[in-house]
């Protein structure tokens, strides 16, 4: 049996509808964060694997999104980049976690969270540090997470070019600290994050 399945079977404790929760862009200067909850059905095998989204190439990481969303129900949420500068990034990343659970059409037995933010979600929940590479559905939140926040960033740099969004998602890459210093920041970027809030004065 795939290690990642056994691990979720194992907390679950033979209850079949196990729901993974993840986030991705906590690190990020610009641009949301985005929370995944995605519901696996144990009852059906899955027949493919998963793996920490950043693990996985870009084309890694579409193919195995095809496979979750036909084969599992899934939910996500985004906190904006304003609601990151209000309550911080910790803050902001437990409600869109609590918010992508609420979305969910199917109420699972049992929900594992990556890491250690606690969420009063669910009567069984677990917090699985390093989650993302050890149980099968914070796997797959992972990618769902990760694939549809670097889709709203290939959005975002047709507007904002100059950043590069397309490629680095709004990470903090060499280029887009030296563009953040050049141009400044653009309106969807963290002011509360080091760096941004700031334009360097030309000598």
């Amino acid at each position: 049996m795939n290690p990642k399945v056994a691990f979720d079977l194992k907390l679950s404790q033979g209850k079949r509808l196990v729901c993974g929760i993840d986030e991705a862009g906590r690190g990020c200067l610009a641009g949301p964060v985005v929370a995944a909850a995605v519901v696996v059905d144990y009852s059906v095998m899955p027949d493919f694997d998963v793996d920490d989204s950043k693990k996985l190439s870009p084309s890694e990481r579409k193919r195995l999104f095809n496979k979750i969303s036909s084969s599992c129900h899934w939910a996500v949420f985004a906190a904006s980049w304003k609601r990151i500068d209000e309550i911080n990034i910790r803050n902001a990343a437990i409600w869109a976690m609590i918010k992508a659970y609420s979305c969910l059409k199917i109420r699972p037995d049992v929900v594992l969270i990556d890491g250690n933010m606690k969420l009063s979600v669910s009567d069984i929940t677990y917090n699985i540090i390093r989650g993302d590479a050890r149980s099968f559905a914070i796997g797959a939140a992972s990618i769902v997470a990760k694939v549809v926040r670097d889709r709203l960033m290939e959005r975002y740099h047709l507007i904002f070019p100059e950043y590069n969004f397309s490629q680095n998602k709004g990470y903090p890459t060499r280029y887009h600290r030296r563009m953040l210093q050049e141009v400044g920041p653009s309106p969807i970027h963290r002011r509360s994050f080091r760096g941004v809030g700031f334009k360097e004065e030309k000598r």
